[in-house]
């Protein structure tokens, strides 16, 4: 198969810090993170017919993973989903992905902080039982790490490396040895809630979807990653693959130890199981590993939310301060912009009940992620539809197939999220609209050109 030439890598200049390992420890550090400690809970109340919504989610994200995959090859350019759709759909659409995107990542930062500060907690009861405390907690680890961002990007390339060794331990370890612990009876019924099977798995899998968000990270970073043809799919592949298996086994001994009711509304389920296993030391340990899974993943999606409107800065969709580099050479400006809107949502919301607070912003940073993930499934049959990759029919059955099951399985997921949630995730969408048109009207862009939006 011969390929038109690859649209050429923005941000090459600053340099080629992250290599394969670094990249997949950015995706899987990205996925393992508050979900798979909290989440749980929060399955619980469906009963073990949640097994098959993390089953349904864990073949999406597969088939999102080969799509990134794809498109990385492509065009390895910063920005990753906000790249592929201005490529394939023009400035209008590729905004859109952008601030949907961009959302997605900074809300994302407030449930992961809460996730931190809910095992925090339960390591040091006085932070616990102070909700001033825990808001304290969540935001010293936001504030911390963008410090660290602004740095630079190798130094946070570290750190992700360093936790995600630090957290797959602890999980593994309740897999391998908490088989032995599960009870058959604790499966049954298969599905506890109200509602029927169809809707319960559609529900499980837009809550467990959100373990997945952070697939597509390796292609972000795209100007600053070694060899991105090459590193950015497999480390893409690869790490969705393994943190798949470590998500299924993980729920398995989870519901199979500790009984739906005893999980449901848990601040620390995985501390809960840990415990019935091994005692209180048990529960430490798991604390301590969900401690610093939930700080890595925060220091992943703090690295994305300066990358994603630097990406789209450059190509003059974003105010063009997010495309300012520090002396350090990264996006200090959207670093501090994104994480003061994340210290904000943590206010807004923050309650004594983490789970609740935890679901809804989880299920609100998701529907921003999908909307991306759905134009980002077409994006390569518009490439080619276009000509901006040159014609290969050996190609195109694998090209459409991946394309209509992952736009299929993206509009599912955003019935499942529910009505509420659609609802004001299309609001906070729509409320870049006056964004983007500000952004044309100081470029002095002609709307009535062909391609414009």
């Amino acid at each position: 198969m011969t390929e038109a030439p690859h649209i050429a890598a923005q941000g090459a200049g600053r340099g080629a810090g992250l290599g394969l390992v670094a990249c997949t420890a950015l995706v899987v550090g990205n996925m393992i993170g508050s979900g798979i400690f909290l989440l749980p809970s929060a399955l619980a109340a469906y009963g073990s017919i949640s097994l098959a919504g993390w089953l349904v989610t864990a073949v999406g994200a597969l088939v999102l993973a080969l799509i990134f995959g794809r498109l990385a090859r492509i065009a390895p350019r910063t920005g990753g989903p906000y790249a592929y759709a201005r490529d394939g759909f023009g400035d209008f659409a590729g905004f859109l992905v952008a601030w949907g995107y961009w959302i997605a990542l900074w809300s994302g930062n407030a449930a992961i902080a809460v996730a931190f500060a809910g095992y925090l907690g339960f390591l040091l009861p006085d932070i616990g039982a102070s909700p001033l405390a825990s808001v304290a907690a969540a935001l010293g680890a936001i504030w911390l790490l963008t410090w660290l961002n602004i740095r630079g990007v190798r130094e946070a390339g570290i750190v992700q490396i360093l936790t995600t060794g630090m957290k797959l331990f602890p999980l593994l370890a309740l897999i391998v040895l908490g088989v032995a612990y599960i009870d058959p009876g604790n499966f049954t019924p298969v599905n506890t809630s109200e509602v029927g099977a169809l809707s319960a798995i559609s529900a499980c899998a837009a809550l467990t979807l959100w373990a997945f968000l952070g697939l597509e990270s390796a292609t972000v970073p795209a100007g600053d990653v070694a060899d991105p043809e090459r590193t950015i799919p497999l480390a893409t592949i690869v790490g969705t693959a393994l943190t798949a298996l470590v998500y299924i086994g993980v729920t398995v001994v989870a519901l199979g130890v500790i009984p739906s009711a005893e999980l449901v509304g848990s601040n620390a389920p995985l501390a809960l199981v840990a415990g019935a296993i091994w005692g209180a030391g048990g529960a430490m340990f798991i604390a301590l590993g969900a401690c610093v899974s939930t700080f890595g993943t925060l220091n992943g999606f703090t690295l994305l939310t300066g990358q994603v409107p630097l990406g789209a800065a450059q190509d003059g969709v974003f105010p063009k301060a997010f495309a300012r580099l520090s002396t350090t050479g990264t996006p200090a400006f959207g670093l501090v912009v994104s994480n003061v809107l994340a210290s904000g949502l943590i206010l807004m919301s923050f309650s004594e009940n983490l789970a609740e607070q935890f679901e809804f912003i989880v299920l609100l940073a998701t529907l921003s992620t999908l909307f991306p993930y759905l134009l980002c499934a077409l994006a390569e049959l518009a490439l080619r539809a276009r000509g901006v990759v040159g014609p290969s029919p050996g190609e195109m059955s694998k090209v459409i197939l991946l394309a209509v099951l992952g736009f299929i399985y993206s509009v599912w997921a955003i019935f499942g999220s529910g009505a509420e949630v659609v609802f004001y995730g299309f609001l906070l969408l729509m409320a870049g609209v006056p964004v983007y048109v500000w952004q044309c009207w100081m470029k002095g862009t002609d709307f009535t050109q062909e391609g414009t939006l």
